[in-house]
């Protein structure tokens, strides 16, 4: 990269890089820091408020869950299949979409706002009607934050597109995954759960988009053609497709950061142990693609959860399961995802070896995960995702988790976007949520300033390098030359 590429880049960002967030998106984050309210203007309260949200606002963030597609895939443009318009409507593209759709934004209407035919300076009229009802939803204020940061814009309107698409195509150049990630959120690396395609991205950018092995399909389904065919290994029966997992596991597991299963989409959480000779007829059927009833389905996916499960923690790597909330709109079985936390106890009796990481703080049940984490030694807490869903709830909760449970498993971020754009709202978002409950905290008389300021570094970076092991991790893959 040529250096006065680099100083453009710099430019175009408008410094951000050099002084983080908290510079930049001052306004934004003035909710945790002096004179918000009548309430911590002037006196104690303002000086605790300043002091944690100094604190929080230049602390770096490791960011433990991310879905970003390589940045050559978004260079490439609507030759990905994951890049539906290449234009500014793709900061709307991951969550807030839903949003729209559940505001009563028609489904032809919302095709055409993301699909490519419509010119992106016309594409704000599409979404007006209802933009008044989303745009302060936790979605729709991180891409307003990520516009104001990046663009240099006071607000996402039809008087300032123009400017955001100019500003989205300055930005959206060779170096952009970096300079918004490190250089504008500060945060200092990623863990990605890639979907395009493999269960182990080989990224071009291996330090700051560290990865997880999805585990998912090695148990659900199972994805046969999808694991087999990169291991080489025929599967003509269950101990066969046993050492495909065991394939993965070990070309990978050095690198990976820890597994990660959305299986709670389709189920709940409660996998129970069940021996490979009760399930070895069923996978044969499963091969010979004959149906299976719910029961053998059920058993399969068990035992085939607890082998990859039992797998990873051999490989010293934590288990990272989805929780609570649903993404996308009109889907969602409320009534199973109340069992999640239930269901985590069970896991984590059931493997005390295995390090569980149950993931966006099962929202709408957050009380009850906090109970989990209070109890069991290997549950971790992960606030990835929480903070846009609903950012009230998840400072409540962390406020309420550090009053209850051991401090040193949970982790604060995570943004969960498809487009690196939004990330830096989230992360916005976060530390003012952060600064918030800690501050709050210490003003309760619930925790001494000294111990909210320690906090923050444990949440926002400490625990997460422990718990990864990601000086051991970044050591390796700085070396590292995919094959």
């Amino acid at each position: 990269m040529r250096s006065e590429d680099t100083i453009s880049r710099r430019s175009t960002l408008k410094g951000i890089g050099a002084v983080g967030a908290m510079g930049l998106l001052k306004s934004d984050l003035a909710g945790a820091g002096e004179g918000t309210s009548g309430r911590n203007a002037g006196g104690a309260s303002s000086e605790v408020r300043q002091t944690i949200a100094g604190k929080v606002n230049s602390t770096p963030l490791i960011d433990t869950h991310e879905h970003l597609i390589e940045e050559k895939g978004r260079l490439t443009g609507t030759a990905h299949p994951r890049v539906r318009s290449d234009d500014w409507s793709m900061l709307l593209s991951h969550y807030l979409d839903s949003d729209l759709i559940t505001a009563g934004m028609p489904q032809k209407e919302h095709g055409r706002f993301f699909g490519p035919d419509v010119d992106p300076g016309d594409k704000f009229r599409l979404i007006e009607p209802y933009w008044p009802a989303v745009k302060d939803t936790g979605y729709g204020q991180a891409v307003r934050i990520a516009c104001r940061g990046l663009y240099d814009v006071e607000d996402i309107g039809a008087g300032t597109i123009k400017q955001i698409q100019a500003g989205y195509e300055r930005v959206r150049r060779p170096g952009f995954y970096e300079q918004i990630l490190r250089g504008s959120a500060n945060i200092a690396s990623c863990q990605v759960n890639s979907l395009e395609g493999p269960p182990f991205m080989e990224t071009a950018q291996p330090t700051l988009l560290m990865q997880d092995i999805s585990i998912v399909g090695m148990f659900a389904g199972p994805n046969i053609g999808g694991y087999a065919g990169p291991a080489g290994i025929k599967v003509e029966g269950l101990g066969d497709w046993h050492r495909v997992i065991d394939w993965w596991l070990e070309k990978y597991g050095t690198y990976a950061a820890a597994v990660k299963s959305q299986n709670a989409y389709g189920r709940d959480i409660d996998y129970e142990r069940v021996g490979a000779e009760k399930v070895e007829a069923v996978f044969r059927r499963r091969l010979a693609k004959e149906p299976l009833d719910a029961a053998d389905s059920k058993a399969l996916q068990d035992h085939l959860f607890w082998y990859a499960v039992d797998k990873a923690t051999e490989h010293g790597l934590p288990v990272k399961l989805h929780t609570g909330y649903y993404a996308g709109h009109n889907s969602m079985p409320l009534g199973r995802l109340i069992g999640n936390a239930g269901s985590a106890c069970e896991l984590c009796r059931s493997a005390p070896r295995a390090r569980f990481v149950f993931m966006h703080i099962c929202y709408p049940y957050y009380e009850e995960i906090i109970a989990v984490a209070k109890q069991w030694a290997n549950a971790y807490v992960d606030m990835c995702w929480s903070w846009i869903i609903n950012p009230v709830a998840a400072k409540d909760f962390l406020k309420k988790y550090l009053v209850t449970a051991p401090a040193n498993k949970l982790l604060a971020f995570g943004g969960d976007y498809i487009p690196v754009e939004p990330v830096l709202g989230h992360a916005v978002i976060a530390r003012r949520g952060i600064a918030l409950a800690l501050s709050e905290l210490v003003e309760e008389g619930w925790m001494g300033l000294d111990d909210a300021v320690e906090k923050a570094d444990m949440i926002m970076h400490g625990n997460a390098r422990r718990i990864f092991r990601l000086d051991e991790k970044e050591a390796i893959l700085k070396e590292v030359k995919w094959s």
